[in-house]
């Protein structure tokens, strides 16, 4: 490993191990998508190998958000709990097929979903800021 890579190794895990936690799942949701892109994008190049890749990424990333999930926290619980199986689901078919057009549309619920996070992260950032 060069010096270069490792020091930016060094940096992405002091990055995680200091996030907060609403910074570590917005960073989850950003990958996802990167992961997204990227599979689609390999898929739609013809590389399989390169998108069932980025897609088995994804899925372990929509794996750990389903599973650290606290369903009864909220209300939404159940609803966001049961659109990560979907999916899942989905995401498992669409690198078994090879299909652009599959991971395309499950970019297309995530987007909205980091979006969301990374603004409720935000404001409770600078609800943290006011009140000190």
């Amino acid at each position: 490993m060069s010096g270069l890579a490792a020091y930016r190794g060094q940096f992405v895990s002091d990055a995680v191990a200091t996030a907060s936690p609403a910074r570590l799942l917005t960073m989850l949701y950003d990958r996802l998508v990167l992961d997204l892109v990227r599979a689609e994008q390999g898929f739609r190049d013809g590389s399989r190998e390169t998108g069932s890749n980025h897609l088995l990424h994804a899925q372990d990333i929509v794996v750990e958000l389903r599973c650290s999930l606290d369903v009864d926290a909220w209300s939404g619980g159940p609803g966001l709990a049961a659109l990560y199986t979907y999916l899942l689901t989905e995401l498992i078919q669409a690198n078994l097929a090879a299909d652009a057009d599959s991971v395309a549309r499950c970019r297309s619920h995530i987007e909205p979903l980091r979006d969301a996070w990374t603004e409720a992260a935000m404001r409770g950032l600078q609800s943290a800021e006011v009140a000190s």
